[in-house]
């Protein structure tokens, strides 16, 4: 469903991404851990078209994203913790925008943006302007956005960023019910916690290069450790050695 094939970005000598490549299936929850600076938004936004690559090639849903964009984004739901909203327009007027972007029917627009209002206990504020709501109230409406046109994959980047626990409780949820969903699901994070909660599979980047992949018993496993954090340091030393 999502795909990168020998993905590199660079800006002169510094080198951001580094031939990245890596599978996500429908139904599958994948993590990309790292470090500040390791590359992850690097290679989330090359594959939501967002930047070009050096080298390389990204699928979503078997459509080239740099030879079809438009194709490749229909298929996509992008959520950035930055994204921002357009301050004038409530919650829902910003689903039935998007909703037409995407080409649905005004009924489809409204019936799968009451669903995700709903889902995500959105409707205290869902016809206040966005410019007067609270951070975590926008960052609903942000996962809303992404998720409204049921796109098959979802790329999520450092999604449960500066939220409440509350709010972020609600993302991690949406993103179970994706993957039950048969959603490939690939998001960005350095909470270990989230990774351990939701992944069924983890990619551990530094310096723009996957150093481990695999279920999270298989990494702590070959780091012979117990748990996901001292399994990321344990591969750091390994890389500091080299």
């Amino acid at each position: 469903m999502i795909e990168v094939r020998a993905l590199s970005k660079r800006y002169g000598a510094v080198v951001a991404a580094d031939r990245v490549s890596f599978k996500v299936g429908a139904g599958e929850v994948v993590g990309l851990l790292g470090p500040n600076g390791a590359g992850k938004t690097t290679i989330l936004r090359m594959l939501a078209g967002i930047l070009t690559p050096t080298e390389g090639d990204a699928f979503i849903g078997g459509v080239d994203v740099r030879a079809d964009p438009f194709a490749a984004k229909q298929r996509l739901g992008f959520l950035s913790g930055d994204t921002a909203l357009y301050q004038r327009l409530t919650p829902r007027e910003v689903l039935r925008y998007f909703g037409r972007l995407h080409g649905l029917d005004g009924r489809a627009i409204e019936a799968r943006s009451a669903q995700l209002i709903g889902e995500l206990r959105m409707t205290d504020f869902a016809d206040r302007r966005c410019a007067t709501l609270s951070a975590g109230q926008k960052q609903r409406t942000n996962i809303a956005r992404a998720f409204l046109h049921d796109p098959p994959a979802l790329i999520l980047d450092e999604p449960t960023s500066a939220l409440d626990i509350v709010t972020g409780r609600f993302l991690l949820e949406a993103i179970k019910r994706a993957r039950a969903a048969g959603k490939a699901v690939l998001f960005s994070t350095h909470v270990m916690g989230e990774a351990e909660y939701l992944c069924d599979r983890v990619l551990l980047l530094y310096r723009g290069r996957i150093i481990d992949d695999g279920t999270i018993d298989e990494v702590c496993a070959r780091a012979q450790v117990r748990t996901l954090t001292e399994a990321f340091f344990s591969h750091l030393d390994g890389e500091e050695h080299l």
